[in-house]
């Protein structure tokens, strides 16, 4: 394997899912994430997208991630918010706690260590 990977989603198969139901407070925001890179199942760097709705997070995992487009509100546990928009970058370290809104479909690049 190359020690370099280039970041496209054009030959990967998307997967779909949704908030856990005990989490979502509104909507029916559907997730689409297309994966392309796992590393030692301690890494994972890809582009996810969701549609509008909102639900509770909790991070066990650090992320990193850049908005490529759409909006988004993440509001933590003691109320700081956050507006995400194309071209905003955002770290979420384990032990945050909050909940994320979609105002409008919002496509992120990411990366995660577990």
């Amino acid at each position: 394997m190359s020690k370099a990977q280039p970041f496209d989603a054009s030959g990967i198969t998307p997967e779909e899912g949704r908030p856990a139901a005990d989490r979502l407070i509104a909507g029916d925001p559907v997730f689409t994430t297309w994966n392309i890179e796992e590393a030692d199942g301690r890494i994972y760097a890809g582009i996810w997208q969701s549609t509008p709705g909102k639900w509770r997070i909790q991070y066990d995992e650090w992320e990193y991630f850049h908005i490529l487009e759409g909006h988004s509100i993440v509001v933590s546990e003691n109320g700081e918010t956050t507006h995400l928009k194309a071209g905003d970058r955002l770290i979420l370290r384990p032990g945050f706690k909050g909940t994320w809104e979609v105002v409008e479909t919002t496509r992120k690049d990411y990366v995660i260590r577990v």
